[in-house]
C-alpha cells in the first residue's frame, strides 16, 4: 500500500504541475482560459495576475508532495526522513483535497474539476494512512 500511496501522490503532484502550467504560463491562451470558464480574452488578461499567483500555490503543493515522496522512498521505515516525508505528503495532498472540497462547495458546475483535482490526493492520503496503520 505504501507504493500505491506514493504513486497516487506522484500523480496528484503531476496534475498540480500541469495546473500550474495552465494558470501561470498559458493562462491567456484561448484553450486554457476557456477550460477555466473565462468568458473572453479581455477577461483572461484581467484575471492573469490572480491565475499566475494561484498557479504557484499549485506548484508549491506539488513540490511538497514530490519532496515527501523522495524522503519516504529514500528513508528507512520509521526514520526521521521517512516521517518527514509522510508529513509532507499528508500536508500537500491533504491541502489538494481540501482545495477540491472548497471548489465543489462553490457550485455544482465545479464538480468535475473538483473530482479531477481531489481524487488522486484522496487515494494518496487514504492508502498512506492504511499503510502506516499496518
Amino acid at each position: 500500500m505504501i507504493l500505491a500511496s506514493l504513486l497516487f501522490a506522484f500523480l496528484a503532484a503531476a496534475l498540480h504541475v500541469f495546473i500550474f502550467t495552465m494558470e501561470s504560463l498559458t493562462w491567456t491562451r484561448p484553450a486554457t482560459w476557456r477550460r477555466f470558464g473565462v468568458a473572453s480574452q479581455a477577461d483572461a488578461e484581467t484575471t492573469r495576475p490572480l491565475a499566475f499567483n494561484q498557479g504557484f500555490y499549485n506548484l508549491f503543493l506539488a513540490a511538497g508532495a514530490l519532496i515527501g515522496i523522495a524522503c519516504v522512498a529514500l528513508g528507512s521505515e520509521g526514520s526521521a526522513q521517512s516521517v518527514a516525508g509522510w508529513t509532507l505528503i499528508f500536508a500537500s495532498c491533504g491541502s489538494m483535497l481540501l482545495a477540491a472540497l472548497v471548489l465543489v462547495s462553490t457550485g455544482r458546475k465545479y464538480l468535475r474539476a473538483a473530482a479531477t483535482q481531489g481524487t488522486l490526493p484522496l487515494f494518496a492520503v487514504v492508502l498512506g494512512l492504511l499503510a502506516l496503520a499496518q
